[in-house]
């Protein structure tokens, strides 16, 4: 392929690849669990394909994860291959961070030039919110990816006009519905506004493909929805987080509308704390007197079995007590858990102690992402995760358009309209959406990479051609940019020292005064242009390498240095809950269980995911997992759970010591029921060392 051979010869992308490998890859391996909600579900689906297609939490096929299955079913297939570790399941997301950074050079290359390809790959590289969702199991990374490629084959197909490359972009785009639901078609403006402004063909052909197109990404996207909701419920597991049983329900609702309105309960999934209404009841932004701490959740202090209240994962024999979870948290948070982005970061509840001192104020809200209003993306809760090059890429794209005329529309103008198409309706989206988490921005990496790439080979132009009022941009861009970034690292001081925020200044005023002071002369012009750019990259590439350099929460993964404490360190993936040291399988209890097991197919049955996975993960266990993610899911009831016992697939069950560990709090009809049909087995009995930390067994029969 002509492309391969341009890309084996250019060195300097070899070594951004490198560089994005590095930062995406390097320390991976010490992340066990990752994000452990995904990963139980993985080693679920190993078991058998009727897991695998589903993409079931549990061995039991009870109740899927809150996502469709595409990404899941790549990361079982690599742990199929390589065997399930935390490196396992984030291998196919670093893969596919990397490809995106090599499809931002192809994309921008053919149009733009080489140096504006170099450019766009290595701001890609470097945008730290693709760092940090890169190294972790959570489907972003490869979301991107997949819409990426998608644009390489609409790209190919305008040029070309050949159907079948338009038809397998927009196939592409219901790939990525079925990884991440509707944020997959946050693209959609961008790619049918480019096809009709730039296939040139007569309307009736625009309109023909354009209905083949949409049949096409209908038909993908809605496949495995159909199928799954055509199932009798009773045949299938329920659908995690939709409450009504429906992957549609799921699609457009907790995953679509809630996603837009913060309406958290929308469809029946997701919510909150219980009887929250999906937020935390009137707490005005921080919880009083906790200095970033959850209170007495230990032992007698913690839950104590009722609906809408908390254990500490600690007590919970088998959890993970890594999980991080937000109260009301989605995306794989786990149950019974502090919030990860308070103590983990060092904040309360819309505080933000972390070193950024008070700006911000109770605007971080619970999932720390500012208050909604036009200039969110520059508030501090966002601004360091994808914003650092928007000042540049807004002078860059008064360059790219300057010489617009309607005689003089270039593929250039094209192009550049294209990923604008892309970035203008996803960054209005984060700017009013009610509820998402920082890793999301990463759909807005590939055309602020792209822009600026283009933006400045264009301002590089008009600079040395001395155009005018135009050749002032390139320095204008560059002052304003490195201001920005001040105002982005400054509040961080007090941890990482001033010397960045000072130095990211004073190198962009530096470099702004020499190209002023250089304009209309030879010597060591280019040497300057290339400065501004990397000058204005040293903010983002110490934010993309925080993660290594300090950790990071593998439930909601952020970049930047908030806080140090409790980190994992260089190469580290870990959290302030210690991720790294989680609690393991109990090998008394396992052993107990084997032994007395007689013939049921399930080793023993637990309410949260988070007391099932080291069995599951680690031992590759069978175990039922009774409660999905969200509260409202109605996986099980007592009688459900009676016909479960009566046909001899399983007999014990296990209760944390907290009493409940659902994922927003469990079930107490189903612990009353358990406890009032159970054995209690004497701990003694099972839990060898493990006997102050292991919760309640029970062996349930029922006659």
């Amino acid at each position: 392929m002509s492309w391969v051979k341009k890309i084996s010869s250019d060195l300097i992308l070899w070594l951004i690849l490198l560089l994005a490998a590095f930062l995406y890859g390097y320390g991976v391996w010490n992340d066990h669990y990752v994000n452990t909600y995904y990963t139980t579900a993985v080693g679920s689906m190993l078991q058998n394909f009727h897991n695998f297609f589903f993409a079931s939490l549990d061995s039991a096929g009870s109740v899927t994860v809150d996502k469709p299955p595409v990404t899941f079913w790549i990361q079982t297939l690599s742990a199929l291959i390589f065997g399930l570790h935390g490196w396992s399941v984030i291998l196919p997301q670093a893969l596919g961070g990397v490809g995106s950074v090599l499809l931002l050079y192809l994309l921008v290359k053919p149009t733009f030039g080489r140096a504006s390809a170099r450019i766009a790959a290595l701001v890609m590289a470097t945008t730290p919110v693709a760092a940090a969702v890169s190294r972790t199991n959570n489907i972003d990374a490869l979301l991107v990816f997949t819409l990426l490629l998608a644009a390489w084959f609409l790209f190919k197909g305008t040029k070309s006009n050949k159907l079948g490359s338009l038809l397998t972009a927009f196939a592409l785009v219901g790939v990525g519905f079925n990884e991440k639901m509707l944020q997959a078609y946050m693209v959609l403006p961008a790619f049918y506004f480019f096809y009709i402004l730039v296939a040139k063909v007569n309307w009736k052909r625009k309109t023909g493909v354009l209905a083949a197109s949409t049949a096409i990404l209908l038909v993908v996207s809605l496949s495995w929805a159909v199928i799954v909701d055509s199932i009798p419920a009773s045949k299938r597991p329920y659908i995690g987080s939709s409450g009504t049983n429906s992957v549609l329900n799921l699609a457009f609702g907790y995953n679509g509308v809630a996603r837009l309105t913060g309406d958290r309960g929308t469809g029946g999934g997701g919510g909150g704390m219980p009887g929250a209404n999906g937020q935390m009841p009137a707490m005005n932004g921080d919880l009083p007197n906790m200095n970033g701490e959850m209170p007495a959740m230990n032992g007698a202090g913690g839950n104590n079995g009722t609906d809408g209240e908390r254990g500490s994962s600690s007590e919970r024999q088998g959890t993970n007590s890594t999980s991080n979870s937000q109260i009301g948290d989605d995306d794989g948070g786990s149950p019974g858990q502090p919030p990860g982005g308070i103590v983990s970061q060092g904040r309360q509840f819309g505080g933000d102690n972390g070193g950024r001192g008070n700006r911000g104020g109770s605007g971080g809200g619970m999932f720390n992402t500012g208050t909604a209003g036009p200039l969110r993306l520059f508030q501090s809760e966002l601004s360091g995760q994808a914003s650092w090059l928007l000042p540049f890429v807004l002078l860059g794209c008064i360059g790219l358009f300057a010489n617009l005329r309607r005689k003089n529309f270039t593929q250039a103008h094209k192009e550049a309209l294209f990923w604008l198409a892309w970035l203008v309706p996803v960054m209005g989206f984060f700017s009013i959406a009610g509820f998402f988490h920082q890793y999301y921005l990463v759909m807005m990496a590939p055309p602020i990479a792209a822009l600026a790439g283009a933006g400045w080979s264009k301002l590089w132009t008009l600079y040395r051609k001395n155009s005018g009022w135009l050749s002032w941009l390139l320095q204008a861009a560059t002052l304003v940019t490195a201001g920005f970034q001040w105002y982005i690292v400054h509040p961080y001081d007090d941890t990482i020292g001033s010397g960045w925020s000072i130095g990211i200044l004073a190198a962009g005023i530096v470099v702004s005064l020499a190209l002023v002071v250089l304009k209309g002369k030879k010597s060591f012009i280019y040497a300057t242009g290339i400065a501004a750019v990397l000058v204005m990259l040293i903010g983002p590439l110490y934010w993309a390498a925080t993660p290594i350099t300090y950790g990071l929460n593998s439930q909601t993964p952020e970049a930047g240095p908030s806080s140090s404490e409790g980190r994992g360190g260089m190469g580290g993936n870990s959290s302030n809950f210690g991720r790294n040291n989680a609690a393991s399988a109990n090998e008394s209890l396992l052993s107990y269980l084997e032994e007395n097991n007689t013939g049921e197919p399930y080793l023993f049955a637990a309410l949260d995911y988070g007391t099932a996975a080291p069995y599951i993960v680690d031992k590759g266990a069978s175990v039922v997992i009774l409660n999905g993610f969200s509260n409202s899911d109605t996986v099980y009831t007592p009688d459900t759970l009676k016909e479960l016992v009566e046909s001899g697939k399983v007999k014990y069950f296990l209760i944390n010591s907290g009493g409940m560990g659902g994922g927003r709090g469990g079930s107490s009809e189903l612990t009353t029921w358990i406890t009032e049909n159970g054995t209690e087995i004497p701990t003694a009995d099972w839990a060898g060392n493990d006997a102050g930390n292991s919760g309640t067994l029970y062996k349930v029969t029922v006659n």
